[in-house]
């Protein structure tokens, strides 16, 4: 049965959306049988996977409107997708009637289980039902932290989050790890971070950084991860080292 992980972190710019697109990617690539499910309204991971914003339908019919999870999905050469737009963030207000409005999500996609190794949740940016969702649906937490200032501020909302959501809506999610992002090795500083979270977190942070790299913020504007984008480049290296690190603690 595939494991459902939610990206997420409260704390915008942290580099949530790439780390999704490039992850799933790099573990379609190592031959893992993966979806990308896109429940940010601005549909980042969907336009980054390639697949156009339009495409209908989409996340929303699935959650709202009960359309097949098969006639939602887009299958792509990165990776399946379950593609998402703004039309999404007219969700949140339509599941507030719905029963057992927190489960819609983990309802929709029980069946795709059985279809998928690892199916990953894009979370929006915030503390919302459509992220309640994605937190109830999942069996853990994959949590990327930028190397900046306010680092461990955004991870200690998002713990918060965890916290309560265990305690009312999925007693079983777990955090399944720390990845520090837009790592710079030429300042002290993001060595400093990631100590600091190393030491409040251990073995829960992948030992891959992410780092800051041009040809990581170039890719999405062309439509595809920087695996494709340009696969000698260090970001791509990266997310493939972080991929084969994800399997090997999974596996």
């Amino acid at each position: 049965m595939g494991k459902i992980i939610a990206v997420a972190n409260q704390k915008g710019g942290v580099g949530k959306t790439t780390t999704c697109i490039n992850l799933v990617a790099a573990l379609n690539k190592r031959n893992r049988r993966v979806l990308l499910v896109d429940c940010d309204p601005q549909g980042n991971s969907t336009s980054g996977m390639g697949v156009g914003k339009d495409r209908m339908p989409n996340v929303y019919d699935l959650l709202v409107s009960g359309r097949a999870f098969g006639e939602c999905v887009e299958h792509t050469q990165f990776g399946d997708v379950l593609p998402s737009n703004r039309e999404l963030s007219g969700a949140t207000v339509e599941l507030v009637d719905m029963e057992s409005r927190e489960y819609v999500l983990k309802t929709a996609l029980t069946p795709a289980r059985e279809q998928y190794d690892y199916i990953f949740i894009d979370c929006p940016p915030s503390l919302e039902l459509l992220t309640v969702n994605a937190l109830a649906a999942a069996d853990s937490v994959l949590i990327p932290v930028q190397c900046e200032y306010y680092a461990l501020e955004g991870i200690a909302d998002l713990m918060q989050t965890i916290k309560l959501t265990k305690k009312t809506l999925n007693p079983a999610l777990d955090v399944q790890g720390i990845v520090l992002t837009m790592y710079d090795s030429r300042t002290n500083f993001s060595d400093q971070v990631a100590a600091e979270v190393q030491k409040f977190f251990g073995n829960s942070v992948y030992r891959t950084r992410i780092p800051r790299a041009v040809r990581i913020a170039e890719s999405p504007s062309h439509g595809m991860p920087v695996i494709k984008y340009d696969r000698m480049s260090r970001g791509s290296r990266a997310y493939l080292h972080l991929a084969d690190e994800f399997i090997r603690r999974e596996e």
